[in-house]
C-alpha cells in the first residue's frame, strides 16, 4: 500500500517548491548524505558515481534510471517517479517505502526531510547538458589476471599484501561500480574448505547486520534498519533455530552489542546506537529485554551522518568500554584549513592526530568506562571506519578492522586489521598505512609524518571489511580443528569503488601467538555471480556455543552457519 501510494504521487512532479530551507537542506546533505552521494557532475559532465547514485537531476526522474549506478531491482521496478511528495515518503522510511531497497539513511524528522527535499530540488540538470556515463566497470586495458578480482576467490587462496606492494594515487582511475544486488538464485553454491559445510541457518530478517553470542549461546543480532534487536536460540548442532524473537525495538540505527560484565553471568546487554550507547538489564536466558533501555553514553559526536555504524567491545577486565566511530566523510573534504600556527596551538592541546570540525570525535576509537559516569576519550586517532572491534580473550589487545578511503584507484588505499594501540594514529585523513600522504591534504600536517602507524594485516582495496571475530572454540560438535584456534575471522562486504568487484566473502586471518602474521586466506566465497550482480553481502561473524562460524548477510537477509564435519 505504501508503494502504490508512493507511484499516485507522480503527477506531483516539482510543481509545487517544499516547504523546507534549502540552505539548511545543503549542510544537512554534506553531513549526513555526501559521502554516498555526489550533488555535482564531474568533467564532462559525466556522473560522478560514489557509493550511492549521483542526485543531480533527481526531481522528475524515474527511480532507478540514473546512470552508471547498478540499483536493487526493487527499486528499478517501483515505478516511483521523484518528486517533493515521493521524496517526502521514501525518505521517511526507504524499507517500508520500498521493501528490498539497499537505501540505509531514514531521515525521520519532518524539518530536516522538508530541508534536504528542498536541497535536492535545486540539483537540476543544467540547460542543455546531456549527462554522460562515468566509468564503467572493468574499462579496456583491465589485466585478465587480477588476484583481488572475485573471479579469484576460492577457500584457501592466501594473500599478503604489504606497504611495498601499494601503487602511486591515481594509478588506475577511480571506478564507480556497485553492485546490484539480486535474489539467491536457485543454483546458488557457496564455498568453504574441504571438511567444512555451509548451510542458511535462517532468513525473514530486516538488514542483519552485526552478530554477538551470549554466554548460554543465544545469538543476538542487530537489525540496524528496522531499529531493533533480534535474538535467536538453538540447540547445539542444529541447522536451524527454535526460537526467534525480537529483543528490543525503539532504537536508532543500532549495530554493536556487547554483553557486560564479560564472563559467563552477565547482568546487562549494551547496545551501540548511531549516536549513543544504552544497555538493558539482562538474565541468563533473557528472549526480551526485561527492562526499558538505560542511557550510558548520551553523546558521541556533533555529527550523525557518513558512517553511521557505532561498535563496541569491553576490555577482558571489564574496566573500559571501546567505541568505534566512523569518519563523516571519505577523506574530509570539508574540514577547514589551519595555518600552521593554529595547527599548532590544535595538536598541542589535542590527541595525536585528531580531526576538527565535523569529524571530532568521528574517525575513531573512543573510550568509556561501563557506567557513562567519566568523559568520552579518544583511545586512538585517524581509524577511518573501524567497524569490526574486538578483545583479543588471551592477550587483551584491542583489535579492529577498518575501512580505509576511496577514490585514489583500484588498488589504493588497502582496508586494513589491526592491533590498536593506546595513543596511536592511523593516518586519516592526511596520511595511510604509515608516511603515505594523501594527495587531497598535500603539505596540510607536516608535523604528522613519521607518526603515523601502519596497521598489522593489509587487505585487498575496497573490500569493505566489518565484523571480525577471535575463533575461541576448543570443543562442540561444529569445532573447527585447532589449528584455526586464536585466529581472526573477518566478513567482506564487498567493494564499489573498484572496477573489478572485490570482497563478499569471509577471510581467516593467520595469528602466532597473538601477533598477526600479515596473511589470510579465503574462507567462504560465491556471493558473486559476475562484475554486476551478487546475491549476499557478508556483514557479521560470530562463534557460536557448538563451535560453528555464524554469517549475517545483510543482501540475502540471511544467517549462515558454518560447521566444521571432517569429511
Amino acid at each position: 500500500m505504501v508503494l502504490a501510494g508512493l507511484a499516485a504521487g507522480h503527477d506531483a512532479i516539482a510543481q509545487d517548491a517544499p516547504a523546507g530551507d534549502a540552505g539548511l537542506g545543503q549542510v544537512y546533505f554534506q553531513q549526513a548524505c555526501a559521502i554516498c552521494h555526489s550533488a555535482t557532475l564531474g568533467p564532462g559532465n559525466s556522473v560522478i558515481v560514489k557509493q550511492g547514485p549521483c542526485l543531480v537531476g533527481l526531481v522528475g526522474r524515474r527511480a532507478g534510471t540514473s546512470l552508471s549506478f547498478n540499483y536493487t531491482k526493487a527499486l528499478s521496478d517501483s515505478g516511483i517517479v521523484w518528486s517533493p511528495t515521493t521524496l517526502d515518503k521514501f525518505l521517511q522510511n526507504p524499507m517500508l517505502a520500498v521493501p528490498g531497497t539497499i537505501m540505509p539513511m531514514p531521515v525521520p524528522d519532518d524539518t530536516t526531510r522538508r530541508n534536504l527535499i528542498a536541497y535536492l530540488a535545486t540539483m537540476a540538470v543544467p540547460p542543455g547538458v546531456t549527462l554522460a556515463a562515468s566509468i564503467t566497470p572493468a574499462p579496456v586495458g583491465t589485466p585478465s589476471y587480477d588476484p583481488g578480482d572475485w573471479r579469484n576467490a576460492a577457500p584457501g587462496v592466501t594473500h599478503h599484501i604489504t606497504v611495498a606492494d601499494l601503487p602511486a594515487p591515481y594509478s588506475t582511475v577511480s571506478s564507480g561500480n556497485n553492485p546490484r544486488v539480486v535474489r539467491v538464485p536457485t543454483n546458488a553454491v557457496l564455498s568453504v574448505p574441504p571438511g567444512f559445510t555451509v548451510r542458511r541457518f535462517a532468513t525473514g530478517f530486516s538488514d542483519p547486520r552485526l552478530l554477538c553470542v551470549a554466554p548460554n549461546g543465544d545469538i543476538f543480532i542487530a537489525e540496524t534498519r528496522a531499529n531493533r534487536i533480534r535474538v535467536l536460540r538453538a540447540v547445539d548442532g542444529a541447522d536451524a533455530p527454535t526460537d526467534n524473537q525480537i529483543y528490543a525495538t525503539n532504537l536508532d540505527r543500532p549495530f554493536g552489542i556487547a554483553f557486560y560484565p564479560p564472563g559467563n553471568d552477565p547482568q546487562w546487554v549494551y547496545v551501540a546506537n548511531n549516536n549513543s550507547v544504552v544497555r538493558f538489564p539482562y538474565h541468563r536466558g533473557d528472549l526480551t529485554a526485561s527492562g526499558d533501555a538505560q542511557v550510558i553514553v548520551p553523546h558521541l559526536a556533533d555529527t550523525t551522518g557518513g558512517h553511521t555504524t557505532r561498535t563496541l567491545a569491553f576490555s577482558n577486565d571489564g574496566q573500559c568500554l571501546f567505541i568505534s566511530v566512523g569518519s563523516g566523510s571519505n577523506v574530509a573534504e570539508d574540514m577547514s584549513k589551519k595555518n600552521p600556527a593554529d595547527t599548532a596551538a590544535w595538536a598541542a592541546t589535542h590527541v595525536l592526530g585528531e580531526a576538527w570540525d565535523a569529524d571530532v570525535n568521528r574517525a575513531d576509537v573512543l573510550v568509556a568506562d561501563p557506567e557513562g559516569k567519566q568523559p568520552l576519550q579518544i583511545y586512538a586517532a585517524g581509524i577511518r571506519n573501524g567497524a569490526g572491534l574486538a578483545v583479543n580473550p588471551v592477550t587483551g589487545e584491542l583489535w579492529t578492522a577498518s575501512n580505509e578511503r576511496d577514490a585514489l584507484g583500484d588498488n589504493l588505499v588497502p582496508d586494513y586489521l589491526t592491533r590498536v594501540k593506546p595513543g596511536g594514529f592511523y593516518g586519516w585523513p592526511w596520511y595511510y598505512l604509515g608516511n603515505h600522504e594523501d594527495p587531497r591534504h598535500a603539505g596540510e600536517r607536516p608535523d604528522l609524518a613519521g607518526s603515523v602507524t601502519v596497521p598489522d594485516v593489509l587487505f585487498q582495496s575496497h573490500s569493505a571489511p566489518l565484523e571480525i571475530a577471535f575463533y575461541t572454540a576448543s570443543n562442540g560438535v561444529a569445532a573447527f580443528p585447532a589449528e584455526y584456534r586464536g585466529d581472526v575471522f573477518v566478513a567482506f562486504h564487498g567493494s564499489w569503488n573498484r572496477s573489478l568487484r572485490t570482497g563478499y566473502k569471509v577471510v581467516w586471518v593467520h595469528v602466532d601467538h597473538g601477533v598477526p602474521t600479515g596473511e589470510y586466506d579465503d574462507f567462504m566465497t560465491g556471493f558473486v555471480l559476475d562484475n554486476r550482480n551478487v546475491w549476499g553481502r557478508p556483514v557479521g561473524v560470530a562463534v557460536a556455543h557448538d563451535g560453528a562460524l555464524l554469517v549475517t548477510d545483510d543482501g540475502g537477509n540471511a544467517v549462515w552457519r558454518v560447521a566444521y564435519t571432517g569429511h
